[in-house]
């Protein structure tokens, strides 16, 4: 996985930015309710496009850390917090599903559910860290009357994210979309039961004709 995506980190933030605009993730941050002085924890950071908006609403006296276990994403996002003048943002190398933090006031996942074995644990996992709320933004097949005519395709740009180990074994994923699209649409739903079990208040959107689904929820503890 880390030498996957360390090849395609140099295309990383056109391919988010294109599957996931600015407001998008702007709303999956809204569902955190972050205050002036909290600490939020983003697993699976990537190149930190969503560092700016945590960072915003945190403020200069909050903290954010990001976690991510690819080497070339955390440099790409260590510039981007360079160039910004950010003291308060921290960026870890680490396994997702045990993300190196202690409790924080709120953790946020953002299309990672669906590279995890075991999401539903993991997620479990975020909730027993968050003390106020957490939140996932995933891509799933859509049952939209538009978005079902498209599911094709997106099936196969599921499949030709997957991380493998070589440009063939890339193709024959492709070639295999279908399955690829079955076994992300799993992660993710697993993801969000795993999520609402864990959690009250909870609440879902979606958007992107149905190809996005927002899931966010309050610590039990609370």
């Amino acid at each position: 996985m880390e030498s996957f995506y360390g090849r395609w980190v140099g295309v990383y933030d056109i391919i988010a930015a294109t599957i996931a605009p600015t407001a998008w993730r702007a709303r999956a941050v809204d569902a955190l309710e972050l205050s002036r002085g909290d600490t939020v924890v983003e697993v699976g950071c990537g190149t930190g496009a969503n560092l700016p908006l945590l960072r915003e609403r945190v403020g200069a006296s909050g903290r954010v850390v990001g976690v991510d276990l690819t080497p070339a994403m955390l440099q790409r996002a260590r510039r981007r917090v360079d160039r910004a003048g950010w003291d308060n943002v921290t960026l870890l190398r680490g396994d997702a599903t045990r993300p190196p933090i202690s409790k924080v006031n709120a953790v946020l996942g953002t299309f990672v559910v669906g590279l995890l074995a075991d999401p539903a644990a993991a997620v479990e996992t975020w909730c027993a860290l968050a003390t106020d709320r957490i939140a996932l933004l995933d891509g799933a097949t859509s049952s939209h009357p538009i978005g079902r005519l498209c599911n094709p395709l997106f099936g196969a740009f599921v499949a030709a994210g997957t991380p493998t180990d070589s440009a063939w074994q890339t193709v024959r994923r492709i070639a295999a979309s279908a399955d690829a699209r079955h076994r992300l649409d799993t992660a993710v739903h697993r993801s969000r039961n795993a999520l609402r079990d864990n959690t009250t208040n909870h609440r879902t959107e979606t958007f992107a004709v149905g190809f996005l689904g927002l899931v966010s929820g309050a610590s039990a503890c609370s």
